[in-house]
């Protein structure tokens, strides 16, 4: 039943998306978790509610306007060796465990102060799992869509189950870095057969 809904190439591709999904999450996750610990209990619960909702918003923005981007011959170029260093840097700190967060300056004297960095965190971070999803999902949208919808339920609810994951089974991490890795690759080809060959 589940392959007549889909094509060989959808599956490849939804199989791309859970893989880039799965490596990319957890970091804004625990960027909000590392920024709320510095407050008391109280505000912790909203700067961890306003991150995670914030970080959504972005994220929702971020998906409309890369997948309208990538649509745009060069800027596939450009995403696909962004992506390129976003494999190498994973490489980096995932793969050698050379991960460090602990580089984040958090000022706790300031609640907005805090929501502030988590924004920015959020940015930086989602621009990498949306950039991946979004070249892997090309013009198919309802992927795209079951993307980012992936990407949110996971950074919300299993990030840290997906981090311990991940350092305990380096084939997660692996996997979703070769998944990465051909999408940077299809979409630096597909430009340069486009304005070279």
């Amino acid at each position: 039943m589940f392959a007549e809904l889909f094509t060989p190439e959808q599956l490849t591709i939804l199989t791309q998306i859970i893989l880039i999904d799965l490596v990319l999450a957890g970091d804004n996750a625990i960027i909000i978790g590392m920024v709320a610990s510095k407050f008391p209990l109280e505000q912790r619960r909203k700067i961890i509610i306003f991150g995670i909702g914030g970080a959504v918003v972005l994220r929702i923005i971020l998906t409309l306007l890369t997948a309208y981007l990538l649509q745009i011959t060069g800027l596939r170029l450009f995403g696909g060796l962004l992506l390129l260093y976003i494999v190498y840097k994973l490489y980096v700190d995932v793969i050698k465990g050379s991960e460090n967060h602990n580089d984040i300056k958090v000022d706790n004297s300031n609640f907005f102060k805090a929501i502030w960095t988590i924004l920015l965190a959020d940015f930086t971070m989602s621009l990498d799992n949306v950039l991946g999803v979004a070249g892997a999902a090309g013009d198919n949208y309802g992927l795209l869509v079951f993307g980012l919808v992936l990407s949110i339920v996971l950074m919300a609810f299993a990030a840290t189950l997906i981090s311990n994951w991940i350092k305990k089974y380096k084939w997660i991490a692996w996997a979703g870095l070769i998944a990465i890795l051909v999408v940077a690759i299809e979409l630096i080809y597909t430009d340069i057969k486009i304005l070279f060959l």
